[in-house]
Parts: C-alpha cells; sequence; structure tokens
C-alpha cells in the first residue's frame, strides 16, 4: 500500500509554520482521549494543550483521525503523532496472522524448517469467509475440538464465542451465499476462527492472560521499547470445558469480567506482572520463569518483524501495543491479539498507577524535551530490546529482581522497577555529558 505524497502546509496551520524546531519553548499537544493520557499530559511540565484547529508539536489522536487525514498532512520536523498509518496490518486479527504465516513460510524457505518452529506462538487460524472451505476440511480432521470465533476488527471481547459443531455458525455463515444480486444480501463480517487452547494454565483454577506494554518509535529500522511491568487478567469464574457458553469462564477482558454479577471491583482480576513472575519462579523455577518470559520476547519481535516491510514507516509516527498473551499447561506462551489502543481506563489505584508511568515513559523515550543522548538502554520502565537487532544488557548493571542473576537480552519483563529513581539517573548523567560536550 503506497501512501498519497503529502501536500506541504496542507491542513497545517500558520503558527505551525513558523514556529520552527521546539528548542527551549513550551510543547503544544493535543489529545483525543479523556483517560489516564490526558492527566499525564496535563502533568508535563512545560506543557500545553492547544484545542481545535490550533498548532501542535504532539498529538495522542484515534485511529479514525489518523486514517481520515493522514495523507493529506504536512508534518514539521520535530512533530510526533500516535499510530502508523497502517497499523491494522499488525492489530487486525486476520491480517496479524497472514503476515505471521508468511513471514514463517519465508523462515522455512530460506533457513529451514528447525528456525521456522520459532514461529509457533500462534494458534491454526482462518480467516472467514475467504477460508471457510479450508477451515471445514481442517475442522473435520480434528473432530470434538473446541474452536474459537473472533471478531477481526473488533476488541473487548465483543463478538467472541465458542463453539464445537459447524451448525453452531449456521447463522453467521447464512450471509456468504445469498446471491450477489440480493438487494437485501447481508455480506457477513470477517472473523477469525483459531483453534482454542484447551488447557490453560491455571492459577487458583481461573484461567487468565497477561499484558504486555511495547513502544515502536521506528519500523526502518526497527526499534523496540518493552515496559517491564504490565498485568494478569484472570477470568471470574473457576476454569471449565464444560460450558463454553460461559463468557466469564473463558474470556478474560476486564471489559467482560467486570459485568460478572460476582465481580468485586475493589479487588479487580488483576495481579503485577512482577507478581505473575514471582509466583512462577517460586512454583516452578527461576528457569522455567525466564524461558515464558524469553517466549513473551521472541512473540513480540517475530510479529514485528512480520510487518516490517509492509507498515508505512514515518519518523514522525510512533505505537504503544498492548500485547495480549496466554500461557497453556506446560508454560508455553501463545499471542492471542496486539492492540492498537491498549485500554488506558483505570480500573483502580493500582491500574491507575500503572498505566500512569507506561504512558509518562512512552513521552520519557520520545524526548521531545531533548532531555536524553539518545544512546540510553533503559528510560523509565522501558527497556529497549531491539534496535536494527537483538540489545545486549550491560554487564551486571541490571539484574531481574527474581533471580538474582544478570541476562544477555536487554529484557526485563516482570522485574522490579525503580523507574523514578532511574529517570533522576539518566537525566543527570545526560546532562552532565552535554555539558561536557559542549565545553
Amino acid at each position: 500500500m503506497s501512501k498519497i505524497n503529502r501536500v506541504p502546509g496542507y491542513m497545517q496551520s500558520k503558527g505551525n509554520r513558523n514556529r520552527g524546531p521546539i528548542g527551549d519553548r513550551e510543547i503544544r499537544y493535543k489529545c483525543s482521549m479523556q483517560n489516564t493520557i490526558l492527566d499525564v499530559l496535563r502533568a508535563r511540565p512545560g506543557w500545553q494543550e492547544v484545542s481545535g484547529d490550533g498548532d501542535w508539536d504532539f498529538y495522542w489522536c484515534d485511529r479514525e483521525w489518523l486514517h481520515a487525514n493522514y495523507d493529506t498532512m504536512f508534518l514539521q520536523e520535530h512533530q510526533k503523532i500516535l499510530h502508523f498509518r497502517n497499523h491494522y496490518e499488525l492489530t487486525r486479527k486476520n491480517l496479524m496472522v497472514k503476515n505471521l504465516k508468511r513471514l514463517r513460510k519465508q523462515t522455512e524457505r530460506e533457513m529451514g524448517k528447525k528456525e521456522a518452529e520459532s514461529f509457533d506462538f500462534f494458534p491454526t487460524t482462518y480467516e472467514l469467509p475467504s477460508e471457510y472451505h479450508i477451515f471445514v476440511e481442517e475442522f473435520k480432521k480434528n473432530p470434538g475440538i473446541i474452536w474459537i470465533m473472533k471478531p477481526a476488527a473488533k476488541s473487548q471481547g465483543r463478538g467472541i464465542f465458542l463453539f464445537r459443531k459447524l451448525k453452531d455458525i449456521t447463522d453467521w455463515k447464512k450471509g456468504e451465499y445469498q446471491p450477489l444480486t440480493d438487494p437485501n444480501r447481508e455480506v457477513p463480517e470477517t472473523y477469525v476462527v483459531q483453534r482454542y487452547i484447551e488447557d490453560p494454565y491455571l492459577i487458583g483454577g481461573r484461567k487468565f492472560d497477561i499484558r504486555v506494554y511495547v513502544l515502536v518509535v521506528s519500523y526502518n529500522p526497527l526499534k523496540v521499547w518493552l515496559y517491564r511491568s504490565g498485568f494478569a487478567r484472570f477470568s471470574n469464574s473457576r476454569f471449565s470445558l464444560d460450558s463454553i457458553e460461559d463468557a466469564y469462564v473463558h474470556l478474560t477482558n476486564v471489559a467482560v469480567q467486570k459485568t460478572a454479577p460476582d465481580y468485586d471491583p475493589d479487588k479487580g482480576c488483576k495481579w503485577a506482572t512482577q507478581q505473575l513472575r514471582q509466583y512462577l519462579t517460586a512454583k516452578h523455577s527461576a528457569d522455567a520463569a525466564r524461558k515464558v518470559f524469553q517466549g513473551i520476547d521472541n512473540i513480540i519481535i517475530k510479529s514485528l518483524q512480520s510487518v516490517q516491510k509492509i507498515i508505512i514507516n514515518d519518523k514522525h509516527c510512533f505505537e504503544m501495543y498492548g500485547y495480549d498473551v496466554l500461557l497453556d499447561a506446560n508454560l508455553k506462551p501463545w499471542l492471542i491479539e496486539i492492540n492498537a489502543s491498549p485500554s488506558l481506563t483505570a480500573s483502580g489505584k493500582d491500574d491507575y498507577d500503572l498505566k500512569y508511568g507506561v504512558l509518562n515513559d512512552v513521552l520519557n523515550v520520545l524526548d521531545l524535551e531533548n532531555r536524553l543522548t539518545g544512546k540510553e538502554k533503559r528510560v523509565g520502565g522501558f527497556d529497549l530490546i531491539w534496535d536494527d537487532g537483538p540489545v545486549l544488557a550491560d554487564d551486571g548493571s541490571m539484574e531481574c529482581s527474581v533471580n538474582g542473576t544478570s541476562t544477555t537480552a536487554n529484557s526485563f519483563l516482570g522485574c522490579h522497577c525503580e523507574r523514578k529513581k532511574q529517570l533522576r539517573e539518566i537525566y543527570t548523567a545526560a546532562q552532565a555529558l552535554k555539558k561536557t560536550a559542549v565545553s
């Protein structure tokens, strides 16, 4: 997909054309959200909110606005905006799987089956209605297993259901075969159908998935930051395959779980990722926990590489993804979906503190204030895990608090994070380095 050439000055205020680089002046921002990100932006020293068509340096926009305006915008050197133009190549469920399958085939062709096995982290998946007949053939080979249907472009658990029999999707399928000449024909919505993971890893008898925050500041070259903190989202009811119609058993989305009759809003259904890592370490071993989180690292990098040559790279754009990962009974991580707009609305104080820190550190990494050197491997809670290649940790300088030993990869998901102390240290070091360079 090629991008339309931008027309200089179009959709841009006169003020922006004359303002030039940020330098020491205030940073002007726009925000289309009314939740935690707006709190973060308003509390940012030296940042000023603008409204309407006012000129801006930073825009936390929604996807709809970007799709409607990106191709006709002219952005100044210093401007930053949320979302890459065609982020949906990774965040629509059907396109995500399509791109992963393509890179897996390419890897097998060029590097062999052994290397292609590193892509074995997403369930058997088909797009409906386009691959309906292929799916039916696979379905008949494995009678009795459970499949899960998901709308390709919806979130928060909407439209998802489980089934064991083909007749259970009859109502959905009807629209596929209506005559094209029928004026009342309804084209069925695009879905993906996946083999359901019937043996999830359970804690307290409950299913959960892991929300991981990933910041991509460039696709060419690929530059990826991973946030140390996240959370595990638990189902409200104990897991069972006897009632596949019960969303409170099988779907971990907070939007679904909070509607459960016995949901406790004070406790919620979340664990911090640090708590999960400690649990896995205590119950299994530090090595077992390390392998789990290494597997998540692999999922992140492979999925981003699958769209690296497709995403329209733009130095003005960045993306904060919310990855959802499920563990099975063998502690193998599975990619469930990737969100381009992970929820920023907090479900409680701890959740608010987490999201506030994530968003603040997104701004710290982007560094519109020009306070960093650009060589940092950690900024607050974010660790740089890929910079046109794997990033190695400094020897012994960033040890994981769970097992007390350093690793070679600069990845510490679920490890202790003293983000405020770390920020003070890097800003002090960066300031000293810049003064030395000037003198």
